[in-house]
């Protein structure tokens, strides 16, 4: 380990960890978490407002909006209108946040695979990148295949990147500074989400996951975003205060 820290511009907060308190005052929390030291957020969940009106909220926050969330139907029912809101929001990714339960053999991710492949030609076009998040049911392997994997081999890597939920890949098994060397550049963006020891989640640096040893890797997989993350948090701003700090104090 070395004294590198993540880059104050990198520290962002992924928005879904905030929701309650974005469903009582979207301005007002964006505005809170730049306070903190946030300085990019990944939007996730609108709360009623329209992309013009948050990416308005961040931008009298000084928060830049990194990326949006935008659920797999719109593949097909809206891609350009979502693909227009992410560049109305200032975003450089648009994610889709996981697959239909459906989709969840190597059959359906073969599908997904080609899916994501006419959608990410069409992000391109317009500047944007697609990006897919994982949760630990993707890992699940299938007559020797790693479903996760199938993505990683059949989407060429220009039309498909990867906002890995560090959380649910080790709850999946794996080692997220594995996949970064082994596939270099897919992963701009990280959920940093620390995993208690009954396997819980956690605010960041008071779990288990090894997050140092994963950051050492975090160059070769291309990560530029370090999106904290917390699913059930007691208290939004407490949760949202110590992975700050965890994430800012971390040396790797």
């Amino acid at each position: 380990m070395s004294d590198r820290t993540i880059p104050a511009d990198g520290i962002g907060m992924h928005l879904y960890t905030m929701r309650k308190s974005l469903a009582e005052d979207y301005p007002g929390t964006l505005q809170r978490l730049a306070e903190i030291g946030y300085r990019t957020v990944g939007v996730s969940g609108r709360h009623g407002h329209t992309a013009e009106e948050i990416r308005s909220y961040a931008d009298a926050a000084g928060l830049k909006i990194a990326l949006e969330h935008v659920g797999y139907p719109r593949l097909t029912d809206d891609w350009e209108g979502a693909l227009a809101d992410v560049q109305t929001l200032g975003g450089e990714w648009i994610v889709v946040p996981s697959l239909p339960a459906e989709l969840r053999t190597p059959d359906g991710f073969r599908e997904a695979a080609a899916a994501f492949t006419k959608a990410g030609q069409l992000a391109k076009q317009q500047g944007l990148k697609l990006l897919f998040h994982n949760h630990g049911f993707d890992f699940a392997e299938v007559d020797g295949q790693v479903l996760f994997d199938i993505l990683l081999d059949e989407v060429e890597p220009d039309l498909l990147g990867f906002e890995l939920d560090l959380y649910w890949v080790v709850d999946g098994g794996h080692d997220p500074a594995e996949y970064f060397r082994n596939h270099p550049g897919r992963f701009p963006a990280l959920h940093v989400k620390d995993m208690a020891e009954d396997g819980s989640f956690a605010d960041v640096g008071t779990g288990k996951i090894d997050f140092a040893a994963i950051f050492a890797e975090a160059e070769s997989g291309g990560v530029q975003q370090w999106l904290v993350e917390h699913d059930a948090p007691t208290d939004e701003w407490d949760s949202a205060r110590a992975s700050y700090r965890g994430l800012t104090e971390l040396r790797y």
